[in-house]
């Protein structure tokens, strides 16, 4: 049996029991969050979140792509979020290489070029790239200036979050 298949089986006993299709579609608290797609964080639990609470974003390295800003926009938008959370986190294989390199063993490993993705988006700064994000979601047009964006750094060995602070914190009013 593929792991899809036995994924497949679970869902079919979490369909038996499902008591959250009365959940309204703008999340409870209003938050909307970019994190990390590491398999050992739980965005839920590590911040207390039950379903239906915040709109979580997922990606290699929490980075703002120009997708995660799309939803980002959507999420305050259409369905309410006043306060974005940006999630890194330690020990992240974002650190472990450069975008040029792992394009050209990709090159050499399949014989051929691609166009996209056009970025991987690897960076060596932990702290730098929270702040960089941070700095993305701020300086979008579309975003307004009384949304609260603070970035974070969660410890995979301890489970804590250290904040970390932006270049320049913009006033929130």
């Amino acid at each position: 049996m593929s792991m899809t298949d036995e994924v497949l089986q679970a869902n079919e006993a979490y369909a038996r029991n499902f008591n959250l299709g009365q959940l309204p579609m703008p999340p409870a608290r209003k938050l909307a969050i970019v994190a990390c797609m590491d398999a050992r964080i739980t965005v839920e639990q590590l911040l207390g979140l039950k379903t239906g609470d915040a709109h979580i974003i997922r990606n290699a390295g929490g980075i703002v792509t120009e997708d995660a800003l799309r939803s980002l926009i959507i999420s305050h938008h259409l369905l309410g979020t006043e306060e974005f959370i940006i999630i890194n986190h330690t020990d992240c294989g974002m650190l472990t290489f450069k975008d040029a390199a792992l394009r050209a063993q990709l090159q050499e490993k399949t014989g051929t070029m691609a166009s996209e993705p056009k970025h991987f988006h690897a960076f060596g700064d932990l702290e730098e790239n929270v702040r960089r994000q941070i700095e993305r979601v701020q300086s979008h047009p579309w975003i307004p200036k009384h949304i609260r964006v603070r970035g974070f750094v969660y410890d995979v060995k301890t489970g804590r979050l250290q904040e970390i602070e932006a270049k320049a914190a913009r006033k929130v009013g």
